[in-house]
């Protein structure tokens, strides 16, 4: 074994990177980049063209939309109005580009060393092979989390008011009547942020903890996977996870052979015969919700409503004196209009929220991994899910057999097992009493053969033609070196495992050992099939034919040892071998009507040879596969000449078995309103199979498959075809979507966002994350996006929420998203009972705090326009600071607890879901009714006790302020709609709280008055009036027009 590597740079990515460097480098300042128009070539025309266009206009109109580019370059705009009407902004992009481009321009690519068993003598410094899905480090922790709190509109302004109170002339009370709060804000968040990055750090440790073997001059040491460095030595064991980007260097197999899964980068969990790159995973982005945003743009409103009506009141004051001070005074006493405690009751609740979810038995095992967004689960509008692990187990069953007259299917397999083990008994029988082998004769006569007979045959060239092989593990104890393997190895029937690139060749192959035909055996050049009475067949591997996506079938010719027979086997795909078998009136349809039950089906078919037949393709064949130009036309020329006439034998269904409960939980998310689109790297017809059986499509539904686009003119014709279709599902492959996107990016997104369901097939994972980007963009909905495999990390923190489900493909997908699931149909629960209610219980949380903010705000307003205007506070001290935390903070808090119908109802009428996406449950509407409630209640409150009051002011603070408190706990009982026994110990424990505070308010109450009946009376008759006509319309508004949800609870 060599003891360097060297590594040499991929030239055509450098020289990739150098065009574009000269590219950006044109961009600089003085330089004018290339136009659109020189950059491409006469295609580029199409732009012009109206989508519309038909195909005869597209043939032959050709000198109409040429000339349009030239005839709009001719007209632009220079000078002035250039760089007015939109000039500046394509020079601040440019010189950004080309400042970007320098500043991250990539490392030339060079040759390096790397030792085999000696990392310390690595020239090149590499990062550590760790997985890191932390957001912040030790040092970063305490200002990134300031930072993520004071971009908020809402707690930068607190900041500042709190900083102006260090200010005398600006000193209004006390400075912990502005710190505590805003104290207590950081601390919780602060503690949230600390708890979720430790649950990430305990995550990452597990992963990065994973041991592995390690080969070094002492022997196999263990290493941790965090700890694997460039240039060791790594034993992988069987059904072990590759930990790094490695190099395969040797194998226990006698053949060098190993076969790997790439899950981790397409998503496909079958075996292959090479050696692939794993990919690195991402860190999570940063996650903010839309409720999160709209309450910032309701606070910017309150702040302007803050600032005009400050500048009311030194209007009205007549801007005497220091104008100015006396504004930013204003500013200060009506800064309760935009209430500190939203952020910190909005934070717990989404703590509370994802408790509740990890607390729900229905979907047990789910993990909240970012508590910032759990109403975002309320919201969405485009679900995009994975196939392969998500949707199904990847693990596919034989259903039926059809063999044109007679079909078999899972209750007859039992017929199939008698019908070979008669025949099988019948060959043998004859063949220790024929005479010896000889050469297969194509010349005998036809007759009518009997079913056991055509079942035989069909069973014995699916047991045949396929690529899989058969696989023994070694006996206990054994060395496991390749020299030893045979000897070791158990050749058992319970010890044998099949391995194959597909898990349809297995599905296939371990039917035929279930029918009684067992693959026994298989090289390179024999193949060893059992039947049911023991007897062993050996067949010579002649010639083997992939399959590729191009042909869409495979093929094999084998010679019978016993028989000498030469027989040519094939299967593929319905479209691909109808018009290579015989003529037959029966393939299409059992075709599709397998198809149209979600069954893969391949069609097979068999072709005997004579040994001269075989000898002239042989050499045919030879000659083709040595020629230097057009050979891969030659070799498939060669091959079609024995794809002709071929003896249909049978056709296969085959089903990937889907996960528990998916086509229910489709049928929920899409009663609630919700698009789903279908993102896979599998092909194309696996994927609508896929998407019928799960009624992703539903059956009445049709589907349009985009034909393959490799230019601009052909997708301008394909998007002409689809603009045509009517309420059609999508199939579209990576390829086309690339070509499409490159071209006509709006009008492909604005098409496919019409249909009921979309099915992306072949796409990669950068595929996956820019379409999740691209609805985002054009369609401003919330999107989730579901995987369960490495492959899917980009497309699941693209999107607004993602869920990661841990299934085979390893917790990549699962450690990287918002929310961790353990099967697809706990998504349904999820986002239609949590996600809805979430939101909605955030709704009605901000703004009800927003109210009690404006409340109290109001009577300042009230008291202070009484009073000539003066700049006075109403309430001090601890008044001010109780008002926000002891004596309303539990009940309005226990709004976190309040649903409008039943976890079951909601998942019976998953339409409630519907409403949720309009969003009007937090809408300007809905503010401005809490403000006309807040303005109302607060001047009935502050008019009531001023009119009400008989001598001393200290009466009007007490009246008022009581009034205020209990004004407060009713309104939370009037907006609660389902009681919870917490709810009712929250609202007594804080009127006790309270009550039991006024023997010691002596320096803001007058305790001797607070104890007379004219006191209580008082405060009950504004209490009354304040509250008692919102119970009023409340009740009126249900009864004349009630909500949806009303409708179920009665």
């Amino acid at each position: 074994m060599a003891d360097r590597i060297p590594l040499r740079p991929v030239r055509s990515a450098a020289a990739a990177d150098r065009k574009r460097a000269a590219y950006y480098s044109a961009a600089g300042p003085g330089a004018v980049r290339p136009t659109r128009y020189q950059l491409e070539d006469e295609s580029a025309h199409l732009d012009e063209m109206p989508l519309m266009m038909s195909e005869e206009g597209f043939e032959n109109d050709e000198s109409d939309y040429h000339s349009l580019p030239r005839a709009r370059i001719m007209q632009r705009t220079h000078g002035l109005e250039w760089f007015v009407c939109g000039g500046w902004k394509f020079l601040c992009t440019s010189c950004c580009d080309w400042l970007i481009n320098v500043c991250q321009r990539k490392r030339e690519l060079r040759a390096r060393t790397v030792w085999l068993g000696h990392p310390e003598k690595c020239e090149e410094k590499h990062p550590r092979n760790s997985i890191k899905n932390q957001k912040y480090n030790v040092f970063t922790f305490i200002p990134g989390v300031l930072y993520e709190q004071f971009k908020f509109f809402l707690n930068l302004y607190f900041l500042v008011v709190s900083c102006s109170q260090f200010v005398p002339a600006l000193k209004i009370g006390y400075l912990y009547t502005y710190w505590a709060p805003l104290g207590f804000v950081l601390a919780v968040t602060i503690t949230r942020e600390a708890i979720d990055e430790f649950r990430r750090c305990q995550r990452d440790k597990e992963v990065n903890s994973q041991l592995y073997s390690k080969l070094t001059v002492r022997g196999k040491v263990q290493v941790k996977s965090s700890d694997i460095q460039v240039g060791d030595l790594i034993i992988v064991e069987k059904n072990q996870r590759v930990p790094s980007d490695m190099v395969f260097l040797r194998t226990s197999e006698k053949a060098g052979s190993c076969f790997i899964r790439t899950d981790q980068l397409d998503g496909e969990t079958d075996w292959k015969l090479k050696v692939a790159v794993s990919c690195t995973q991402r860190l999570p982005a940063l996650g903010v919700g839309l409720l999160d945003l709209e309450l910032n743009q309701l606070t910017k409103a309150l702040f302007l409503a803050l600032v005009a009506l400050s500048v009311v009141m030194v209007t009205l004051q007549g801007f005497v004196g220091p104008w100015y001070r006396n504004l930013f005074r204003f500013l200060l006493l009506f800064s309760y209009i935009i209430p500190i405690s939203l952020r910190v009751n909005l934070d717990m609740g989404k703590a509370a929220y994802g408790w509740l979810i990890m607390a729900d038995g229905s979907i047990p095992g789910t993990v909240v991994r970012t508590s910032t967004i759990p109403e975002e689960l309320g919201r969405l509008v485009y679900l995009l899910t994975d196939k392969t692990g998500t949707l199904t187990q990847n693990e596919m069953v034989f259903k039926r057999l059809h063999l044109g007259t007679v079909s078999y299917g899972m209750d007859t397999m039992d017929e199939i097992q008698s019908h070979v083990r008669d025949s099988c008994s019948q060959l043998h029988s004859q063949a220790t009493t024929s005479t010896p082998p000889r050469k297969a004769q194509s010349s005998a006569p036809k007759v009518r053969k009997s079913v056991s007979s055509r079942v035989h045959e069909a069973v014995k060239a699916i047991a045949l033609c396929h690529n899989v092989t058969p696989v023994y593990e070694p006996r206990a104890g054994g060395t496991g070196e390749a020299e030893h393997a045979e000897v070791d190895q158990d050749f058992s029937d319970e010890n044998r495992t099949y391995q194959a690139a597909s898990p349809d060749e297995v599905a296939l192959v371990q039917w035929t050992e279930s029918v009684g035909l067992t693959l026994v055996n298989r090289d390179l050049t024999s193949m060893q099939l059992r039947t049911p009475s023991g007897q062993i067949l050996t067949y010579s591997v002649l010639q083997t034919f992939p399959f590729t996506s191009e042909s869409k079938r495979m093929g094999v010719i084998v010679r019978d040892e016993s028989t000498a027979e030469i027989t040519f086997y094939m299967k593929g795909a319905d479209v691909a071998m109808s018009t290579i078998v015989q003529y037959n009136d029966w393939l299409e349809e059992e075709c599709g009507n397998m198809a149209r039950e979600g069954l893969r089906t391949l069609v097979v078919a068999k072709r005997t040879l004579t040994e001269e037949q075989y000898q002239d393709f042989e050499s045919r064949h030879t000659q083709a596969r040595l020629s230097v130009h057009d050979r891969a036309l030659k070799v498939a020329a060669v091959l079609e000449s024995l794809e002709r006439d071929m003896q249909l034998l049978c056709v296969t269904g085959v089903e990937d078995r889907l996960q528990e409960h998916v086509r229910p939980t489709l049928e929920t998310l899409r009663n609630a309103g919700i698009k789903i689109w279908m993102l896979t790297g599998d092909k194309l017809e696996t994927a609508t199979c896929i998407a019928k059986s799960s009624h992703l499509v539903s059956r009445t539904q049709d589907i349009h498959v985009f034909k393959p686009v490799t230019s601009r003119g052909e997708a301008h014709l394909e998007l002409n075809a689809f603009r045509r279709k009517h309420d059609c599902a999508l199939v579209i492959s990576g390829d086309s979507l690339e070509v499409c996107l490159r071209y006509y990016e709006h009008e492909l997104v604005e098409l496919a966002c019409q249909c009921p369901a979309v099915v992306c097939c072949r796409c990669s994972p950068t595929q996956k994350a820019r379409i999740v980007k691209l609805l985002r963009q054009h369609t401003h909905r919330r999107t989730c996006a579901i995987g369960d495999g490495g492959n899917d990390v980009s497309m699941i923190q693209a999107a607004d929420c993602g869920i990661g489900i841990e299934g085979k493909e390893g917790k990549a997908a699962s450690l990287a998203a918002d929310f961790s699931i353990q099967r697809f149909e706990h998504v349904g629960r999820l986002l239609v009972v949590h996600g809805r209610s979430s939101y909605k219980r955030s709704a009605a949380l901000g703004q009800f705090v927003m109210h009690r903010g404006l409340v109290i705000s109001t009577m300042q307003a009230v008291f202070s326009s009484i009073f000539y205007f003066a700049s006075v506070p109403l309430y001090q001290g601890f008044l001010m600071v109780g008002y926000a935390t002891v004596y309303t903070m539990f009940p309005v808090f226990s709004l976190v607890l309040d649903q409008d119908v039943k976890p079951e109802m909601a998942m019976l009428y998953p339409e409630l879901y519907k409403d949720l996406t309009k969003g009007r449950s937090l809408s300007f509407k809905t503010f401005l009714i809490w403000v006309l409630i807040s303005v109302y209640q607060g001047g009935i409150l502050m008019y009531g006790a001023l009119v009400l009051f008989e001598s001393e002011f200290v009466h009007v603070v007490a009246i008022s302020f009581t009034a205020l408190v209990l004004t407060e706990l009713l309104m939370v009982a009037l907006t609660v709609r389902t009681w919870h026994w917490l709810m009712v110990v929250a609202e007594f424990l804080s009127l006790g709280c309270y009550v039991a505070s006024l023997a010691f308010l002596n320096a803001y109450f007058d305790v001797a008055f607070i104890t007379t009946m004219t006191f209580l009376w008082k405060v009950s008759a504004i209490t009354v009036v304040s509250c008692l006509p919102l119970y009023v319309l409340k009740y009126l508004t249900r009864k004349l027009s009630p909500p949806s949800y009303s409708k179920l609870t009665s």
